[in-house]
């Protein structure tokens, strides 16, 4: 009897797809792209951010790239220099002129990013009215909770490399490693907003319904 040959490695299995791909919708902000101040481009181990922080600089949206974020156990491996250095090096390679490059190499969470960031540009002298912050697809919507929190005197607008989700899982390699983290970012939507990181953010039923779901499959090694 022929059996059905067995899902590639680098997909999303059958059985959580449309929860996954729920959750990925959700954290899209769908921002309408316009010129900014500076680019913010969020450390992770996506190079994907350095590939959309890039490009847009060159659409001419921002004049100042900053990129910002040390290591965390998920990138240290990847980017034994510290997230930012290494984006840095990718937005060099692809034309960006140094000294239109900042790097901040301390912060190892969001919230550290954008004060940080905000620090250096301060320090600077860089007058900031807006910003284009650019993160994993799935960091969209908490960047920009946590921005307008910490940051609410600036317009936001928030991007991604624009991959689809699998296209997005091919370039990661892990498609559990994608499933968690965008778990686990759900999760942070509430939690961060209830511990004053952020501010809050609707979440209708039947997002909170696919997050549990998978939490209930087992993708929970992100959660807080």
């Amino acid at each position: 009897m022929n059996q059905r040959p067995a899902a590639p490695a680098e997909s999303i299995p059958d059985e959580i797809r449309v929860d996954v791909e729920t959750l990925w919708r959700y954290h899209d902000m769908g921002h309408e792209l316009q010129s900014c101040d500076v680019g913010i481009g969020l450390g992770s181990h996506d190079l994907g951010v350095a590939v959309i922080a890039t490009r847009l600089f060159h659409e001419g949206l921002f004049p100042w790239i900053v990129f910002t974020g040390a290591n965390a156990p998920t990138t240290v491996e990847r980017f034994p220099r510290g997230e930012a250095v290494h984006y840095r090096e990718y937005a060099m390679e692809q034309g960006v002129p140094a000294d239109s490059i900042l790097v901040e190499l301390r912060a190892t969470n969001t919230a550290q990013n954008l004060e940080y960031t905000r620090q250096l540009l301060a320090e600077r002298r860089i007058p900031v009215r807006s910003v284009l912050i650019m993160s994993r697809p799935y960091q969209q919507r908490r960047a920009y909770a946590t921005c307008r929190l910490m940051w609410p005197e600036v317009d936001v607008v928030c991007a991604s490399n624009p991959l689809a989700l699998d296209d997005y899982v091919r370039s990661i390699g892990d498609p559990r490693r994608v499933v968690e983290m965008l778990v686990g970012d759900t999760q942070r939507i509430e939690v961060y907003a209830e511990r004053g990181f952020a501010i809050p953010q609707e979440m209708p039923d039947e997002i909170r319904a696919a997050f549990e779901r998978l939490v209930a499959a087992g993708y929970t090694s992100r959660l807080v």
